[in-house]
């Protein structure tokens, strides 16, 4: 299903059939503030093995993602946040980062890498926050790659839809995505590291 749903002022009951769907196991397809994502219900260990092997996913060995609501979320899945990293955190989130923290016990085992790594977005986009408070817990995330020699990812809903429609539950159509992923920032270590340099530039004060 291809469902439009108004990108700065989610509508309620779309978001309610978006949920309804993660909450029986359905995958959808949906915008962020920087690239179209991949996801589902982060407690649905069968939608996060479908994920991964659409993407060609091995759980044990990638850093599988989700998107929190916000920082408070956030802490409920990493380790002890020190504040050096809280700062950064706040100073950064929401937007286009994805940063890499230690996995807390109340991440999904299917999410637990040979690391114990978890990657945490907190996206500046409405309708992931919407479907993530309707939800009342994080979804996975994982970007669309596109086979087009000049688009990395794919960019329009409706293309979108015409590769995935009978892969996914949802295509949720909210205006042309990004090309650009989030940068990556690994914060499992004293000093964070950039892993990926993408649509988002760290400010570090």
């Amino acid at each position: 299903m291809l469902l439009k749903i108004n990108p700065d002022n989610p509508e309620g009951r779309k978001i309610d059939q978006v949920v309804d769907a993660l909450k029986d196991g359905g995958i959808i397809i949906y915008p962020t503030d920087t690239v179209y994502g991949l996801g589902c219900d982060i407690e649905n260990a069968k939608a996060v093995e479908r994920i991964c092997q659409l993407r060609g996913l091995d759980p044990k060995k990638a850093m599988l993602a989700m998107i929190c609501s916000d920082i408070s979320q956030v802490s409920d899945y990493a380790q002890q946040i020190d504040n050096p990293v809280f700062r950064l955190l706040k100073r950064n989130l929401p937007g286009p980062f994805t940063f890499v923290l230690n996995a807390a016990n109340s991440v999904p085992k299917m999410f637990k890498n040979r690391k114990k790594t978890i990657g945490i977005r907190v996206p500046d986009h409405q309708v992931p926050q919407a479907i993530i408070e309707k939800l009342g817990r994080p979804i996975l995330t994982t970007s669309l790659k596109s086979d087009d020699e000049i688009l990395e990812y794919f960019t329009d809903p409706e293309d979108i839809y015409e590769d995935f429609k009978k892969l996914v539950d949802i295509v949720v159509d909210s205006g042309p995505g990004g090309n650009t992923p989030s940068t990556v920032v690994d914060c499992t270590d004293e000093k964070p590291v950039v892993l990926r340099l993408g649509a988002g530039v760290l400010e570090f004060s």
